[in-house]
């Protein structure tokens, strides 16, 4: 049931078609796990939180860098060198204080994967490095759970849904030579600032659909876009 307070803040939402209250309470019984709260994961937070999300976690370890600012739009000045954790979270609870945050003051490992993405419905892969991408991956497949990725660098970014539906496709299925991809380490290319929050957007919509199974996932497919040129393109996935 939605208070008539959700009723109010969710109704540009609740009048889409084939949405509703139905759908708005879907959202507000769903989990997502968002892992790294930088540049995707800024947007992603702030669009999940407002959309209505019942429960969000966070996996972050960083501290707020004076570069992240210009694409990590979540931070301000005066939180420079304090924890990109408390900063999100804080600001998230002022965003909705109907969404529950659970956090995760820790890197994503061999270690706790599992134990983490065990709890939640969906999980929004925000990393920057190929290490962490594969861990999600596998551990999703695992578990069999969705997850979404996205990745940005230059003015061009990627996002695809993996691990959904009947045979489903994975990273793995895009990217198969995992040792050649690890031996780049970090994903530090530079990155046009508004990038982020178009591929993040991206991301978000996707697990809105998902939730409400309202319009088409985009499982198997690979979306790609330059900002340069404004160019599209879509691949399909196969195992």
């Amino acid at each position: 049931m939605l208070s008539k307070q959700e009723l109010n803040r969710y109704q540009r939402q609740i009048i889409l078609p084939d949405f509703g209250e139905i759908g708005q309470a879907k959202l507000k019984n769903a989990k997502i796990l968002i892992v790294g709260v930088g540049g995707l994961g800024s947007v992603v937070s702030l669009y999940l939180t407002a959309a209505g999300i019942g429960t969000i976690g966070l996996v972050e370890k960083d501290v707020v860098s004076l570069h992240n600012l210009q694409r990590q739009v979540l931070y301000r000045e005066d939180e420079i060198g304090m924890s990109k954790l408390e900063c999100a979270l804080r600001t998230l609870q002022r965003l909705n204080k109907e969404t529950n945050f659970d956090t995760y003051d820790c890197f994503l490992t061999e270690e706790n994967a599992e134990q983490i993405i065990a709890n939640y419905d969906i999980i929004m892969d925000c990393t920057d490095n190929y290490t962490a991408r594969y861990l999600i991956n596998d551990t999703c497949v695992k578990l069999g759970k969705p997850f979404i990725y996205g990745t940005i660098g230059d003015t061009k970014g990627q996002m695809a849904v993996f691990n959904y539906g009947c045979n489903p496709t994975n990273y793995r299925d895009l990217y198969p030579n995992e040792q050649a991809l690890k031996q780049q380490g970090n994903i530090n290319k530079g990155v046009m600032g508004v990038l982020p929050s178009v591929i993040a957007s991206l991301q978000v919509n996707e697990a809105i659909k998902i939730i409400t199974s309202t319009g088409t996932v985009m499982k198997d497919t690979l979306f790609m876009i330059d900002l340069q040129t404004l160019d599209t393109m879509k691949f399909k996935i196969t195992k």
